[in-house]
């Protein structure tokens, strides 16, 4: 145990030091249970995306930490989250072990790749009993190296050896900086001042992503099916929600042990937002009550444990009627988004999806008297004042983070061109602020937003989350049958 953790421990530890309980505790242990392992399926597509890299940078030395554990309050931890570009290559998802690390050492026409990462610790070790956290009796055990790679198909070594590697660091290593900021600076140390083929490495992988495998589209399929369950289990304890003064926390409560059951996690915050918390888009409070009448508007995905997320919204009425003015609306926003997806097609300018789903909502608040101008001035580039009902985009690429390939380019991304194989929410709404009064009195405190998972196809695209209720009908038969 390192100085820092027995002074953190100190004053709530009893673990005993002396020489008659370690020598009591370090024996009479039975041999561990070996694991049946098997490689997993990912591993060829893994090995395929490594190729890609070794082609962009021949004679470097790349690394990809999964990261450290982060603190959420003192010694309190946040769940553990390997970063994704090492799940990327490495395939080691919701199981990696904590400060593990991907290198990619050039052997000539490639490269080698080794995971270093912390092997377990035998019995007769201190820090087996006396570490919260690393130690085996606290936190659980840890994999083999063999266990490791058999299911990678990566060379193993222990994290203890990382530090001397990191020593040689030169002018062709690369890094994922954001993941471990104290590898970076390690790294940092070695071979000089940062080197410009980080952010090189950065924009490549997150590139790289845009375009999903086979192995990623199934994956995101598993993790729309936990969702869509999930939303079904939330609409299960209408009753119970509205009956707590805290409503909104139940939905909450309810996903997430859906996406615990079925998944890893949730893939972000939950949105459970009812009546005018609809209006605020990143509503995660979710503190208040859902009462006869409202909207709610539940913005949700579980994280399977390959680390791929579902990102879905669905509004749908408490009481499983829309009112005249809710249903106007929501209608609106429906077409909105089938006019987005129905321009989705390889060859499009990605930008295209968002504005097909602006003219819809345009024309709509425009119709309704909402605007200050005509919907030719609104729809200009100097007017857009229907965003002011909608201040969002319409779309972003979907897998392994909520907002996937944050680091592309703007050339490759939001002025990209689709491409067969990417995954992408189509997600117009239309919010009308309780206090807004530019819109009749009866739309205030309405919001709305549709939220689908759209996989680009040869000719198209298709719906991934189609199976859950989009119409305005359809959602009210979900409600009342859910009752």
């Amino acid at each position: 145990m390192t100085d820092d953790a027995i002074a953190r421990n100190d004053n709530r530890s009893t673990t005993p030091e002396n020489s008659a309980f370690h020598g009591y505790i370090s024996g009479d242990w039975a041999r561990a249970r070996e694991r049946s392992v098997t490689q997993r399926v990912q591993v060829p597509f893994c090995a395929e995306r490594r190729r890609a890299l070794s082609a962009k940078f021949a004679g470097h030395t790349l690394v990809f930490p999964a990261g450290p554990v982060l603190v959420r309050s003192y010694d309190t931890h946040h769940p553990y989250r390997a970063h994704s570009a090492f799940t990327y290559y490495s395939g080691w998802g919701a199981d990696t072990v904590p400060d593990s690390v991907l290198i990619l050492t050039p052997n000539g026409n490639g490269h080698d790749a080794t995971m270093y990462y912390r092997f377990p610790a035998g019995r007769g070790t201190e820090e087996f009993y006396a570490d919260a956290d690393i130690g085996e009796f606290w936190v659980g055990p840890r994999p083999t190296p063999d266990d490791v790679a058999v299911e990678l198909a990566i060379a193993t070594k222990s994290l203890a050896e990382l530090p001397a590697i990191l020593a040689h660091a030169d002018s062709k290593w690369a890094i994922i900086r954001e993941a471990d900021s104290t590898i970076a600076e390690t790294v940092d140390r070695a071979r000089g001042p940062r080197e410009t083929r980080d952010d090189e490495l950065a924009v490549f992988q997150s590139e790289q992503r845009l375009v999903k495998d086979e192995f990623e589209i199934s994956e995101i399929r598993l993790a729309i099916a936990a969702t869509a369950t999930g939303f079904g289990d939330v609409l299960g304890t209408m009753s119970e929600v509205t009956a707590h003064p805290r409503g909104e926390r139940l939905i909450e409560g309810t996903f997430n042990r859906r996406a615990r059951a079925d998944g890893n996690h949730v893939g972000y915050e939950t949105i459970a937002a009812a009546g005018a918390h609809a209006c605020i888009l990143h509503w995660v409070r979710n503190d208040g009550p859902v009462n006869d009448g409202d909207l709610v508007l539940m913005d949700a995905g579980v994280e399977v444990e390959s680390l791929y997320t579902a990102d879905i919204t669905r509004t749908f009425p408490v009481n499983g009627r829309f009112s005249e003015t809710q249903r106007l609306v929501y209608e609106a926003v429906l077409e909105a988004a089938d006019a987005a997806f129905a321009v989705v097609k390889p060859g499009i300018v990605f930008r295209e999806v968002h504005a097909a789903a602006m003219a819809v909502i345009a024309r709509h608040v425009s119709g309704w008297g909402f605007l200050p101008v005509s919907l030719e001035e609104s729809l200009s580039e100097s007017g857009q004042h229907h965003r002011r009902y909608m201040v969002h985009g319409t779309s972003h690429h979907l897998g392994l983070d909520v907002h996937d390939c944050p680091q592309a380019r703007k050339e490759f991304y939001k002025d990209g061109v689709v491409r067969e194989g990417m995954v992408f929410t189509i997600e117009p709404g239309l919010y009308f602020q309780i206090d807004d009064l530019t819109v009749p009195e009866h739309f205030r405190g309405i919001g709305v937003r549709i939220e689908d998972n759209i996989v680009v196809t040869s000719t198209g695209a298709e719906n991934l989350s189609a199976g859950i209720p989009r119409t305005a009908n359809e959602v009210e038969a979900w409600v009342g049958q859910r009752a």
